[in-house]
């Protein structure tokens, strides 16, 4: 008995297999210094209804184009870095959002994190987000002198050893610098 190869799939089959497939594209950049996190264009299927986040949170940009800050509404440290953000922010270029917020748990998941993950500032722009040190660096290219040039040296410090110290801070910010009850801003 002769074994006969099965024939190769047609061009057709394969379209009709990759059409079933739910539209998920998750796009990393990665250059030298900086990794770039593109928002979902959507998410993945997890019940009958998906939730297209992107979509979900357009609003957000629709009438004002300028980042969102999330942060940690209820860390003593967080609030700390909003106001100084706030205090050298004259034009106004940053919003802010808590991360507990309904507004701060869609915008994670536009981000491609779990709505509960209040781990690390998230900085929201229209077509992107930036988590933990790069967040912190892409805030202060936004704020006033010195500190966009200070990001520019900043960057070449590794991403490992930046993420590293970020992590370490943002483990201990509790014990370090409390809790409030609610969220100041």
């Amino acid at each position: 008995m002769a074994l006969i190869p099965p024939a190769a799939p047609t061009l057709a089959a394969s379209s009709a297999r990759l059409s079933m497939l739910p539209p998920i594209v998750r796009v990393r950049i990665a250059s030298r210094r900086r990794s770039v996190f593109l928002a979902n264009l959507s998410s993945p299927l997890r019940s009958v209804e998906a939730v297209d986040w992107v979509e979900a949170t357009s609003s957000f940009f629709e009438q004002d184009t300028r980042p969102i800050m999330l942060f940690d509404g209820v860390c003593n440290l967080c609030n700390g870095g909003v106001k100084f953000v706030r205090d050298n922010d004259r034009q106004r270029r940053i919003r802010f959002e808590a991360l507990q917020s309904d507004a701060g748990k869609n915008l994670l998941q536009r981000s491609g994190r779990s709505p509960d993950d209040i781990s690390s500032v998230v900085l929201v722009e229209k077509n992107r987000s930036y988590i933990k040190s790069e967040a912190v660096l892409k805030i202060m290219e936004y704020i006033d002198l010195p500190f966009p040039q200070l990001a520019f040296f900043l960057q070449f410090v590794p991403l490992f050893i930046r993420d590293f110290v970020y992590e370490n801070i943002a483990d201990n910010r509790y014990a370090v610098f409390g809790r409030s009850e609610s969220c100041e801003i």
